[in-house]
């Protein structure tokens, strides 16, 4: 395979490894390095924490501490789900504030592509460890992701499909892990949708996720909520708490 193409391959991972980028991230007010002792991961957001493009949109009254298992965000169009995801991976630096992370941290941004040659399979043999191969091809059969198909001749659920993959088996056993994923139910179909959310419901206490989407759903279970609105964010934090509880209070 040509050398540009697998660079480019890697580029459109977007995955942010912490220690690779120290330098930069002590350079980014709002952030700050935690070396891992143990594998659990951690988001703390700060008081004070702000967030925009030059001015803030959305601001943390209370500090916020999520630990491993799956959070949602929710918010309205435009108040701030995209952005808090940004700041987080450091694409975008906060406009006021402190954030901290603890474990290794991957950005799936939804408008995520990989080269339009090259196929799911191509991509899971390059970028999973070897181990975890078998398990992503499995899952790709059980969701009906065509791996032999080019990447530019997927559909956009298919496309969305091979990138949830490739995000979730790239997590490190041995340490704690950040998957922060920008509407990743985009164009799913139910089944798969249905399959990720038990994936996550049956993750090791290893991986933290902190999941934008817009739910189709009333039933859907979100014990952890991170809710922006009004231009202020806060957490709901409830065991059997549903998005029919929480769709009310988006204003």
């Amino acid at each position: 395979m040509d050398i540009s193409v697998f660079k480019r391959i890697i580029l459109a991972l977007y995955s942010i490894f912490l220690d690779d980028f120290e330098d930069f991230f002590k350079k980014s007010p709002g952030s700050q390095i935690h070396t891992m002792s143990h594998p659990a991961p951690s988001i703390h957001l700060d008081s004070g924490l702000e967030i925009g493009y030059g001015s803030p949109i959305a601001r943390f009254g209370q500090s916020i501490t999520l630990a491993g298992g799956t959070h949602f965000l929710l918010a309205r169009n435009g108040r701030g789900k995209t952005t808090l995801l940004r700041t987080l991976a450091r694409s975008l630096k906060p406009v006021a504030g402190n954030f901290r992370l603890s474990g290794f941290t991957q950005y799936l941004p939804e408008d995520l592509r990989f080269d339009p040659e090259i196929t799911p399979t191509m991509i899971f043999r390059m970028l999973l460890p070897k181990a975890k191969l078998q398990d992503a091809l499995n899952l790709a059969a059980n969701i009906e992701l065509d791996v032999k198909k080019p990447y530019g001749r997927l559909s956009t659920g298919n496309r969305r499909k091979t990138n949830l993959i490739t995000a979730e088996f790239s997590v490190k056993p041995d340490s704690g892990n950040i998957l922060l994923l920008d509407e990743p139910f985009s164009g799913l179909d139910a089944f798969a949708r249905q399959a990720f959310e038990e994936i996550w419901k049956n993750s090791a206490a290893n991986v933290l996720r902190l999941v934008s989407c817009h739910p189709d759903y009333d039933a859907m279970e979100m014990p952890s909520a991170v809710i922006i609105e009004e231009k202020s964010a806060r957490h709901a934090a409830v065991d059997g708490q549903t998005w029919s509880q929480l769709k009310g209070q988006l204003h």
